[in-house]
């Protein structure tokens, strides 16, 4: 089975909800889903009965570490869907995605001003890809995609409409301190690319950087439906 590590989970000690080998591959699974997902779908990817997948989930709900919804179906019984919390801390470290990060800039050029326009194309790209997997409405699968990057977002919604979204935590700090403009420029793009998929008629009115290490990146969104 291919390695989950979406999430670099450092190693903690044997008091650590993750030390348990099903609840971190439970966790390590949502983040590489980036998306919410059933308790049998979760079940099912890791081979475990699914009463066994929902004590552990509701464990790590218990801890903040995921988040439950209850989806109702047009026929059948309501269904849980779990997520990434947008607060989680596995092992109690802010959340990091150096695998994921690395990948994505292998497919951009290294960029001088000029050449920014290509990664955020190749940003754009991914953000398309990515919202491929959400589920939801739009800003449940935006806040889903995000959370599950490790950003820990935080939604408001503006008097005049304007969705904002500040991003708590920088997951890709080490490369933003090693390249700021570049690793902004192809996150950036990659937001854009989620709004294409999720909401096409949605504008990234804003997209402002902050220290990666004390973080508060802010997103602003014009034209974003919120969930009923």
């Amino acid at each position: 089975m291919k390695k989950l590590d979406s999430f670099d989970i450092p190693a903690g000690d044997e008091d650590d909800l993750l030390a348990q080998p099903t609840r971190r591959r439970l966790f390590a699974l949502l983040g590489e889903l980036r998306r919410a997902a059933s308790t049998d779908e979760l079940a099912g990817r890791l081979g475990i009965h699914p009463n066994g997948a929902r004590a552990h989930l509701q464990r790590m709900r218990a801890a903040g570490l995921v988040e439950r919804r209850r989806v109702v179906l047009r026929r059948g019984r309501p269904r849980d869907e779990w997520s990434i919390s947008p607060t989680a801390r596995p092992r109690g470290a802010r959340p990091e995605a150096y695998r994921s990060l690395a990948s994505w800039l292998a497919r951009s050029v290294p960029a001088t001003p000029g050449r920014l326009r290509e990664v955020e194309a190749a940003g754009r790209e991914i953000g398309r890809e990515l919202a491929a997997r959400s589920s939801g409405s739009a800003e449940r699968a935006l806040v889903d995609t995000l959370a599950a990057q490790g950003f820990q977002p935080l939604i408001d919604h503006a008097a005049d409409g304007r969705v904002r979204c500040r991003l708590r935590n920088c997951p890709y700090r080490d490369s933003v301190r090693a390249n700021q403009p570049v690793v902004c420029t192809l996150h950036r793009g990659i937001t854009r690319g989620l709004l294409d998929a999720l909401a096409p008629d949605a504008v990234l009115a804003a997209f402002v950087p902050h220290d990666p290490d004390a973080a508060g990146c802010e997103i602003e969104i014009d034209g974003l439906v919120p969930p009923p």
